[in-house]
């Protein structure tokens, strides 16, 4: 039986238990991926027969001398997989690569089963998601909301329950912006830690293969496997160990710095995150944050903008037309900048380099908000390189200063979305920081991707809105839960129906549940989410509902009764009754059957 959470322990657990096997395991994952709403994660499968083949073949070796025996990932579509199109979200740019790369290698003989290609921001270049033509995977939570970038796909991938690692690469913080987003753990190593030979380049000096999983051991087991020196990379480093105190003493905002783009309940968030921090013990330290802001706005707004012109500067000369125009624009606008501008913009890092260097003195590690706030897709493609330049504030300047990083999940908004803090410290500091990230973790109970440890925190809805409980496609994260969120309606808890409630499969395209009650029937109830809305919103959705739907009322396990999704009885004569699986999403998440 697939583990609830796809952590390495539990995966291992099954393997040794009997339970489950890596063909077993990657069976279900495909399922998952074809039942999944959102179609564009991912850009290439790998073949089904060659994963099953390569699954039998560690079955018939066993794990002995695989550190990843059976352990399924995904990896960013600008990572060389031997025989996979490498695409970097652009068609026109694609390659078939004969080998792998370098990290790609080392896991695959560690015993790592990798499923496939994920997609990202086009050539690397974004913090959002959105500027692909393979379309923008949207957050698990919540499809009206951007994934996060650069590499959007890696994260959805676990977040969702579809991989249980993933690599991306992070350059102004593509790998902990979509850990964020997607409530996970997102490491980004140290410069060189991982070779990045076989990883088409963004900005050649600064770019890191990152990696995302659902906690900080697992990032830390995927980081020692295909760490390594690589003479292949001329970036490369071999690894080392910065070791920081136990009880460590955290460089955090003081007021005049704490900038959440006006989302007070990401604010309310960061302060909860640092107060459990100090239950823990460790000492909170307000540092100035002016220079780590003036080196992030250099990144993009300066003269080092001109090695991500240089990384495609060839492509672009034959095919600038085939580029996303966001992404075009800003690769282009490189060329403005002169070699005595790129010197200036050097000259200027390196002196706000030593005023960080005052601050950081004063500390042994920061812990600082991930992504100020999150936006819709919409206000995205409305406001694109502001609104992406605001998702960078606390990521950008981190591979200007060579400073390792880990993103873990810090709680939920009111709104359902989730919220996510970082730790950065000194080069090769990457164990401390996990031991960092992992203790909080813990202690905050966020859970990962769409599991959470602990009911998050209840939204107690004015007096007069209404409350609906919906049971199918209106869920977080599902396709149609933008019909909600367009009326305001803000998530209030997730829950469960009192027993007596049966679930079915309707005959409908696209497929749709109808809940319905059954009196006298003693099940476990139906995973289900209770909602809040304005009366006159509430109005608005239920005019809208097409048939079979309906509203009545629908009793939890707690006994209290709301107005709910109920099906019409003549729907459900040729459904299928999928009661056992317990809710919805548990539904859509069995593989298909033949």
């Amino acid at each position: 039986m697939i583990p609830e959470l796809l952590e390495f322990s539990a995966i291992r657990a099954s393997y040794a238990a009997g339970t489950l096997t890596p063909t077993a395991l990657v069976t279900e994952l495909l399922g998952r991926i074809a039942a999944y709403p959102d179609k564009t994660v991912f850009i290439s499968l790998v073949p089904v027969e060659t994963l099953l083949a390569e699954a039998a073949r560690l079955e018939a070796a066993g794990p002995a001398g695989k550190k990843l025996y059976g352990i399924p990932y995904v990896t960013k579509d600008n990572i060389d997989v031997a025989g996979l199109p490498t695409t970097a979200a652009c068609p026109a740019f694609a390659y078939t690569p004969e080998q792998d790369a370098t990290t790609i290698a080392r896991l695959r003989a560690a015993g790592a089963l990798l499923i496939g290609k994920a997609n990202l921001d086009q050539f690397a270049t974004g913090l959002n998601g959105t500027r692909s033509p393979y379309g923008a995977p949207r957050s698990v939570f919540n499809a009206a909301y951007v994934s996060g970038g650069s590499s959007s796909g890696s994260a959805v991938a676990v977040g969702a329950g579809l991989a249980a690692f993933s690599l991306g690469t992070d350059t102004a913080g593509s790998g902990r912006v979509p850990a964020a987003f997607n409530n996970l753990i997102g490491l980004k190593p140290s410069i060189g830690r991982l070779s990045s030979a076989g990883v088409v380049p963004a900005c050649k000096s600064l770019d890191c293969v990152s990696i995302f999983a659902n906690c900080a051991a697992d990032t830390m087991a995927a980081l020692e496997t295909a760490e390594g020196y690589d003479a292949m990379d001329s970036y490369s480093r071999a690894p080392a160990n910065h070791a920081l105190p136990a009880a460590p003493r955290l460089g955090v905002l003081g007021a005049k710095d704490k900038d959440f783009a006006g989302d007070e309940a990401a604010a309310a968030l960061y302060e909860a995150a640092l107060a459990k921090a100090q239950e823990l013990g460790w000492e909170l330290v307000e540092i100035d944050y002016a220079p780590f802001r003036n080196i992030a706005a250099l990144l993009y707004g300066g003269a080092f903008v001109a090695e991500r012109t240089a990384a495609t500067r060839a492509f672009m000369q034959t095919h600038a037309d085939d580029v996303f125009p966001v992404v075009r624009a800003i690769i282009e606008g490189g060329n403005k900048f002169s070699a005595a501008d790129a010197f200036d913009d050097i000259y200027k890092v390196q002196a706000l380099r030593q005023l960080t260097m005052a601050e950081l003195a004063k500390c042994d590690a920061l812990l600082l908000p991930t992504a100020p706030t999150i936006f819709t897709v919409e206000d995205m493609l409305a406001e694109p390189v502001k609104h992406n330049s605001t998702l960078g504030l606390y990521t950008n300047f981190v591979n200007l200063l060579d400073m390792a990083a880990i993103a873990l999940p810090a709680g939920f908004k009111p709104d359902g979305l989730p919220f996510g803090v970082t730790f950065i410290g000194p080069a090769f500091s990457e164990a401390s920081l996990s031991a960092y990230a992992d203790t909080l973790h813990k202690a905050l109970g966020a859970g990962a991707g769409l599991s959470r440890a602990q009911p998050q925190a209840s939204y107690e809805a004015p007096v007069e809105d209404v409350t609906i409980v919906v049971a199918g496609a209106h869920l977080s994260g599902m396709v149609l839960n933008h019909e909600l969120t367009s009326q305001g309606a803000r998530l209030i808890r997730p829950a469960q129906t009192a027993p007596d409630y049966r679930l079915y499969a309707l005959a409908t395209t696209p497929p749709k549940p109808g809940l319905a009650q059954s009196p006298g029937f003693a099940g476990s109830g139906i995973a289900v989410e209770l909602w809040s809305l304005s009366p006159a919103a509430f109005g608005r959705f239920v005019a809208a509902l097409p048939a079979p739907m309906g509203i009545g009322r629908v009793t939890l396990e707690d006994g209290s009764v709301h107005p709910g999704f109920l099906c019409e009885a003549y729907a459900l004569e040729n459904a299928e009754d999928i009661t056992v699986h317990g809710g919805w999403r548990a539904y859509l998440a069995i593989p298909p059957r033949c």
